[in-house]
């Protein structure tokens, strides 16, 4: 018997949990997409968006591939054809990378359509109807998209008018709120977990995109992992090529040890009469600079009463290191620098 392959895009939440279920119910034979960024906000190594992804994969016997959108992600993010949201979201432009690369999947397996778990009207920029038809056009999907949660709303795809799909067995949900979907996920299928909505983008929040501005804005070279230190540590920027990030405990001080460039600085107290956290400087700087970066450093050193405190500062890739002393630097002075 002839089984028609689809591509699902699987974000390991529940819009698209139930989509997949819905097509793996019609008896369509489903491989699974997952993408995400440095932006996503649910990546945790043991739980998180894609590991939920592999989880329901694994459950319902899909094939599943896992794709990372990375320095293309950060070029897309920097120049967006369609623009940004409220904050430095590309969702229309981020929807049509992630259907370009689906449509390559789709015609490499041989695949009828591909699916989403998208739904009217629950996200302001991309799932508009009218942006879901700009989308499927930019992306060459026209026609070719299936939107099981919401496809009653929508016209008919290709494949529900060549009766491949049994339109009436799907859903007319819209909107924001989530309680037709945890409805249907424990009447018509059982399930007890994964009722929550997918992971979000950092994009949207308006403190990372402040930071995500400001990287694009003053480095032009830029790649995945500066992109993944904005999520790391207190940012300040004291010229277009200076950046300072000053870790807020003893995890960040060691995340930013590791994942600084061997280019870059570290300044730390000096003396065993105060503690404090790792600065780090990345960026060309002179003596004047210096001194800002030390008073920075100084700033977040505890047991110091104000007074000056000694710094140490040397190049992460070189043991030759310099100690000056300064008094911390006012808030003031913080506040103009911060990012």
């Amino acid at each position: 018997m002839f089984v028609v392959k689809a591509v699902g895009l699987l974000s390991g939440g529940l819009d698209s949990a139930l989509a997949t279920r819905i097509m793996q119910r019609l008896g369509f034979d489903v491989t699974a997409l997952n993408f995400f960024s440095p932006f996503c906000t649910c990546t945790s190594k043991s739980h998180g968006c894609k590991n939920e992804a592999k989880r329901l994969a694994e459950e319902l016997g899909m094939k599943v591939r896992v794709e990372f959108m990375g320095q293309e992600y950060i070029d897309l993010v920097r120049n967006p054809k369609f623009g940004y949201g409220k904050n430095i979201n590309p969702c229309i432009d981020c929807r049509i990378m992630i259907f370009r690369r689906a449509k390559q999947v789709m015609e490499e397996i041989g695949a009828s359509f591909i699916f989403t778990g998208e739904v009217v009207g629950q996200r302001p920029m991309s799932q508009r109807s009218t942006a879901m038809e700009l989308i499927d056009r930019e992306s060459g999907l026209s026609g070719l998209v299936v939107r099981p949660m919401c496809a009653q709303l929508l016209p008919p795809t290709i494949p529900e008018k060549e009766g491949i799909i049994d339109r009436g067995k799907m859903l007319a949900i819209q909107g924001r709120s989530r309680k037709e979907q945890i409805r249907v996920a424990k009447e018509d299928f059982g399930m007890t977990e994964n009722l929550c909505s997918s992971g979000g983008c950092l994009l949207t929040d308006p403190h990372f995109a402040g930071r995500m501005r400001d990287l694009i804005d003053n480095d032009k070279s830029a790649g995945v992992k500066d992109a993944r230190l904005l999520r790391v540590g207190r940012h300040f920027r004291l010229d277009s090529d200076l950046k300072v990030i000053v870790g807020r405990n003893h995890e960040e001080n060691n995340k930013l040890e590791k994942m600084a460039g061997q280019d870059d600085f570290f300044f730390y107290p000096a003396s065993g009469d105060a503690k404090g956290a790792l600065t780090v400087a990345k960026g060309s700087f002179g003596k004047e600079a210096v001194e800002k970066i030390v008073r920075i450093a100084a700033r977040y050193c505890k047991g110091a009463n104000g007074g000056p405190v000694r710094i140490r500062y040397r190049r992460k890739s070189d043991d030759t290191s310099w100690v000056m002393s300064a008094t911390p630097a006012s808030e003031k002075s913080l506040e103009s620098w911060r990012i």
